[in-house]
């Protein structure tokens, strides 16, 4: 968290980008409001910085006890999940937070609420609470895919039950995302994509492993 104190101004400004235009409406409207986000960007910061040692930590105590197969489906989670991960916060920053903020002050402007002033605690929660939802709801097909890798979920079963995992994905994405619709389509159609993904190689794994079966009869 010391680490994330010197670059707090410029992480800072990298949080209030998603505004835009509107940026100048985002402001403090009270004395501890510099110290309340400084200490929310430490605390998530820090624990971005942190946790790829963390799991360092782990996989040195854990990799000596593992077979050379294991610690190769491990690595290729680990470098999976931190790519989608990835993947998930420039898709949320990149993209998702501008429309939303857009789509949220039109419909302020279509209900005739006037908004002036953003208190800047909630501008930074909602960046911060999306960012982090859109890269852990990037997870969930990894999830799936280890689940049907090691034959725990067949493909047939995620065949079946598409559409029901259709709608639990964008019920998922509605809670998740901001309150516009916008947003929850951003999330639900790579999340809907990914799962096809998966249903692809978790069946391409069924039918290598019916050959070998088959050639070892």
């Amino acid at each position: 968290e010391i680490l994330i104190l010197p670059f707090a101004p410029q992480i800072m400004h990298w949080l209030l980008a998603p505004a835009g235009s509107s940026k100048g409406m985002v402001q403090g409207l009270g004395w501890s409001s510099g110290v309340s986000i400084l200490l929310k960007i430490m605390l998530w910061g820090g624990t971005a910085l942190s946790l790829p040692f963390l799991i360092f930590f782990i996989m040195r105590f854990v990799f000596p006890g593992l077979k050379r197969s294991e610690r190769s489906i491990i690595m290729f989670c680990l470098s999976a999940s931190t790519v989608l991960f990835a993947a998930g916060v420039f898709m949320a920053y990149a993209a998702t937070l501008e429309i939303a903020i857009r789509v949220m002050q039109k419909v302020n402007e279509w209900v005739g609420v006037r908004v002036e002033i953003v208190r800047m605690e909630e501008h930074i929660d909602i960046v911060i609470k999306t960012i982090i939802a859109f890269g852990l709801a990037f997870q969930v097909p990894l999830l799936l895919l280890a689940l049907g890798w090691i034959g725990i979920i067949p493909s047939e079963v995620l065949r079946t039950r598409r559409r029901i995992a259709i709608v639990v994905i964008f019920v998922l994405a509605m809670v998740l995302t901001p309150p516009d619709p916008v947003s929850q389509i951003v999330m639900a159609v790579p999340m809907c994509l990914l799962y096809e993904v998966c249903i692809w190689i978790i069946r391409l794994r069924e039918l290598a492993k019916k050959k070998d079966r088959e050639a070892e009869a």
